[in-house]
């Protein structure tokens, strides 16, 4: 399940996407993604720790894409803000824990399943840029 932590940062990197090189300060992403100030603050501070993210101090500061929108992956971004995609830890790839109770991982009907939605899932947001999604997210264009 997606939390909110990784909702606002997808919605604070499609606002940075559609800024193209204009610079956004924390407070003017966490208006336009409707998110919590000093919650996306910390959630902006994952983001450039993760590489997706510069940001920049001063008056002329403020946050920007730290790659081209189209080279960043949605399953990327949330895996740098939720862990690893699969619903349990023994059918995840990057950060692989067997269950304590499991007696064979290796023939275990739930581990299966639940691997399989970890790569259903994952074909989907490792298909899916940023830029795509910025794109999709957009609002309306205004009437003329």
């Amino acid at each position: 399940m997606l939390t909110m932590k990784a909702k606002y940062a997808l919605r604070a990197m499609s606002e940075l996407a559609r800024s193209g090189e204009q610079r956004l300060q924390a407070h003017e992403l966490a208006v336009r993604c409707r998110a919590p100030g000093k919650f996306l603050e910390t959630i902006l501070v994952d983001l450039r720790t993760a590489g997706f993210v510069e940001s920049r101090r001063g008056q002329r500061g403020g946050h920007t894409l730290a790659l081209p929108a189209e080279d960043i992956m949605i399953g990327d971004l949330i895996r740098a803000i939720d862990g690893p995609l699969a619903p349990v830890r023994c059918a995840s790839v990057t950060d692989y824990k067997p269950c304590r109770d499991c007696p064979d991982p290796d023939v275990c009907a739930l581990r299966s399943l639940m691997r399989e939605s970890r790569d259903a899932l994952s074909q989907v947001l490792d298909a899916r840029s940023l830029r795509d999604f910025a794109l999709a997210d957009a609002p309306p264009a205004a009437p003329h």
